[in-house]
């Protein structure tokens, strides 16, 4: 008893000396400046200063006396409900359509997963060219049937359309994991539903789309995260014009931390847009037991 005791403390032993580095890792690197953001979040901090504490005020003046937390919110909202949907179904139909057996299908692949690995600022120097008004590829394609291109980046109105066009670019990101997915459903489903009548709409709808739930699922969360995180490109491209078109959460945050130097108010906007993603998050997660599957599951 005496040596089996010891032994398993020696693993354990083992076993904390090897996650370490993890540990020490976080420690330093994310928890304890998401608790040096919190203790700021409730001070007055210019960082050529000392911080000052002032309590909750930040957070009070963030929901009551700062419309542009609200404008920011409504943008990247706006974004979310749109982008989110748009880059799920696009990211499937095109897993799906490379899952096909057709000629040179690697290169496809390859072809389609390439936009999502780019450097975010080279993705959004092309596509600014691409969006220009004057001399971009964009405009003169309309032109060729006819229509007269928008102003894009430069217009308020087709700035934020412009960037959820944009988004669709990185859609291999999500292929690569649908179709990971898809490839790892068993063959014999689909030849029993056929050997049953069932036709190819059929078979994708009682099939496909259940067993693909779960990676469904998987994407909507990453996306919701990722969306909200949304920085890069509005940076690049608009900053956050024209007129807070494309004032997106993080970049009035950036803005509010870097501009501005007011660190603890940016603080605040850094916890409440935690607590959002962190709703979102939970309110998807809770939803899930009415739409994703898991095979083998027993459901009572």
């Amino acid at each position: 008893m005496f040596k089996s005791i010891s032994l398993r403390r020696r693993e354990s032993l083992w076993g904390y000396f090897f996650i370490s580095p993890w540990v020490i890792g976080f420690i330093i690197f994310t928890a304890g400046p998401m608790l040096a953001s919190l203790v700021l979040s409730l001070t007055h901090y210019d960082i050529a200063s000392s911080p000052i504490f002032v309590g909750f005020d930040n957070y009070v003046k963030l929901f009551t006396g700062d419309p542009k937390f609200w404008h920011a919110l409504r943008v990247t909202m706006t974004y979310a409900f749109i982008a989110i949907p748009l880059n799920l179904i696009f990211g499937f139909l095109v897993a799906y359509l490379l899952n096909l057996r057709v000629p040179g299908v690697a290169f496809w692949r390859t072809i389609y997963y390439l936009p999502s690995v780019m450097p975010g600022v080279a993705t959004a120097l092309l596509w600014g060219l691409l969006f220009n008004p004057r001399i971009g590829v964009i405009n003169w394609l309309l032109s060729l049937v006819g229509i007269k291109g928008p102003g894009w980046l430069a217009s308020p109105q087709w700035a934020l359309p412009a960037l959820i066009l944009m988004s669709l670019w990185g859609v291999g990101g999500g292929m690569i994991i649908y179709l990971a997915g898809l490839q790892g459903i068993p063959t014999s489903l689909y030849e029993a539903a056929q050997i049953d009548g069932a036709n190819r709409w059929q078979q994708l709808t009682r099939i496909t789309l259940p067993l693909m739930s779960p990676v469904i699922f998987y994407n909507l969360v990453t996306g919701i995260i990722g969306t909200f995180q949304y920085f890069t490109d509005a940076y690049v491209l608009t900053g956050g014009g024209p007129v807070d078109a494309t004032l997106f959460y993080n970049l009035y945050l950036y803005k509010q931390a870097f501009t501005y130097r007011n660190m603890g108010y940016a603080s605040a906007l850094a916890w409440v847009l935690f607590v959002i993603v962190l709703v979102f998050t939970l309110l998807v997660f809770k939803s899930s037991d009415l739409w994703v599957y898991y095979e083998g599951e027993m459901r009572g």
